[in-house]
């Protein structure tokens, strides 16, 4: 192992913490799945940190970081719809334009040229939101703290957001496509 790859194994470190994650949130510990979730999103920001200063990356870190959020998200939206703390029509919106980006990148990687992940603008504040309003939904769990209208709140902007961020690289990565063709 060398030390270049340190930030590659974090990721993979909160790859695997999506179950006790999962397993805390589905067996109601909410305080457990509150700190998994702060060692989780603190391992993206120590990977994230040692990949940039020390010029660490690697095209499997700028494709296993991305996965390893989206897994941890998505997993914590399913089993917060599951338990009924999130609607069921948020996690199939938010799934269907997780579906749609990674099939697109698919198809524009092998059909037309080797794709470069680039996050939008509105794509980082859709993931912002996303993280929020789980981080808001499981501390009120564990706390109680928090106001109910806040996370009706953050649930209408995530809605926008996710509608927003979808339809911006269906657009974005189309014209890509025509032009590169």
């Amino acid at each position: 192992m060398r030390a270049r790859d340190i930030p590659n194994l974090i990721t993979v470190g909160r790859i695997l913490l999506v179950a006790p994650v999962a397993w805390a949130l589905v067996a109601e510990k909410y305080k457990l799945a509150l700190l998994l979730f702060f060692v989780a999103g603190a391992s993206d920001a120590v990977d994230g940190f040692l990949a940039k200063r020390f010029d660490w990356t690697s095209r499997l870190g700028a494709l296993l970081d991305p996965l390893a959020d989206k897994f941890l998200l998505v997993t914590c939206y399913a089993v917060l719809a599951w338990n009924g703390l999130l609607p069921f029509w948020l996690l199939v919106l938010v799934l269907t334009r997780d579906l749609l980006i990674v099939g697109g990148a698919v198809a524009y990687n092998f059909r037309i040229r080797r794709l470069e992940a680039e996050p939008t603008l509105i794509s980082k504040l859709n993931t912002l939101l996303q993280i929020l309003l789980v981080l808001l939904v499981i501390v009120h769990q564990a706390t109680d703290w928090g106001r109910a209208h806040w996370i009706d709140w953050l649930i209408y902007a995530v809605t926008v957001s996710v509608i927003w961020s979808g339809l911006d690289y269906v657009i974005t990565w189309t014209r890509r496509a025509r032009l590169n063709r």
